[in-house]
């Protein structure tokens, strides 16, 4: 079974009192309005949580994926979801593009104030319309013009758009035609938000949806706004590998997130199972109940600890591809089993919002599909680690 240091218990111990604030009916209400839960947030902000992955130096935790797997973890399993976990697991993973290439000058005038919650970076504007999972058909364009870069194009799926100060935004800075390789010529910028919208250079339309309501997701468009140079994360037209170096770290925490939801859905399934009483007897004795619920167990303790071996292979600087994306391939498939079996043992209550497992059916089969699909993680494993043809 996986074992925790004493340091990260404490880690769980802490996030675990903090989402104790929290309880069900404001996560029921924040999905019923669509609103992003953004006081549960400031206070995972005042309380170092959002800076967990930024060196001391900077003001930060100082910790690693490893931890940051275990903020959001507790986070889901506390009832919260996804709900709550996505509403700031950005902060785990975006940041790094600052912390792995960003010039000393960029990290010490941004990470402080990400450290200490004064200013958020939770954006990543990757995805396109017309590109999908196909990053390197991106067609935003950054044009240089003396000490800045004009920007023209249009992003979707951006999520925490208005709950950011601002966004990391991958555009192309040499036009695919123009390139040897179509992985080159995209480069990363670090956006203002505030000022973005002051220029009347950017627009949002927030995206409606049913799945994850809490956390909106934007279509945003570019029209001509201007970036300042400083503002390049990284090396110009290198921003492909860049963004690549990235992802397995962001897999790694949405396994824990994964994982989270499990937990929860099984937590919320077996004490329903206890109190619910047909035929003089608890449901639970059921074995129609029982070994489902089992079986959901013993699929989210063994994600877990892929999760956790995915985890600690990322701070030790080992090569992580294989064991992230197996991670979160596995973690989705025992949260949609969890979720899936906590509606059937609650019967019709399982749809039933007062119950929250139908919250965490519909964001576990979201899982499946964001950031990235089933059908590429298994593209991936066929390709590079079964050695099998490119598929695509």
């Amino acid at each position: 079974m996986l074992e925790f240091s004493a340091e990260h218990q404490l880690i769980q111990s802490e996030v675990q009192k903090l989402c104790d604030n929290y309880e069900d009916d404001y996560w029921q209400a924040k999905d019923r309005e669509a609103e992003y839960p953004m006081e549960f947030v400031q206070e995972l902000a005042e309380h170092g949580w959002l800076g967990t992955i930024i060196p001391e130096e900077y003001g930060g935790g100082g910790y690693d994926t490893l931890e940051a797997a275990i903020v959001l973890e507790e986070i889901a399993a506390s009832g919260a979801g996804f709900s709550g976990s996505m509403a700031c697991h950005g902060a785990m993973f975006v940041p790094r593009s600052i912390l792995n290439y960003g010039t000393e000058e960029m990290k010490s005038t941004y990470l402080p104030k990400l450290a200490s919650g004064e200013k958020l970076l939770q954006c990543f504007a990757l995805t396109e319309p017309d590109a999908g999972y196909d990053s390197t058909s991106i067609s935003t364009r950054a044009e240089r013009d003396g000490d800045h870069y004009v920007v023209n194009g249009q992003k979707t799926w951006c999520s925490r758009f208005y709950a950011s100060d601002y966004m990391v935004l991958v555009a192309r800075t040499t036009p695919r035609e123009e390139v040897s390789k179509k992985t080159d010529g995209m480069t990363l910028f670090l956006v203002d938000i505030d000022d973005a919208l002051e220029q009347e250079a950017v627009e949002a339309r927030k995206i409606e949806k049913s799945i994850r309501r809490a956390v909106p997701s934007y279509e945003v468009w570019f029209e001509d706004l201007e970036v300042p140079a400083e503002n390049v994360i990284g090396e110009v037209g290198d921003g492909f590998s860049q963004v690549m170096d990235g992802l397995n770290e962001e897999r790694v925490v949405i396994a824990a997130e994964a994982v989270g939801l499990a937990r929860v859905a099984i937590d919320r399934a077996v004490q329903y199972a206890k109190e619910r009483e047909v035929f003089d007897r608890q449901i639970g004795a059921n074995q129609a109940i029982q070994h489902p619920l089992a079986d959901a167990h013993a699929r989210m303790t063994s994600a877990r600890n892929l999760t956790y071996q995915a985890a600690r292979a990322f701070k030790e600087g080992r090569d992580v591809g294989e064991a992230a994306n197996i991670a979160v391939y596995m973690a989705r498939e025992a949260a949609s089993k969890a979720a899936d079996q906590a509606v059937q043992t609650h019967g019709g209550y399982g749809v039933a919002t007062e119950y929250d497992v139908e919250r965490y059916y519909r964001e576990a089969r979201l899982s499946h599909i964001a950031p990235i699909s089933d059908e590429m993680i298994k593209n991936y494993i066929g390709e590079h680690v079964l050695g099998l043809p490119r598929s695509y």
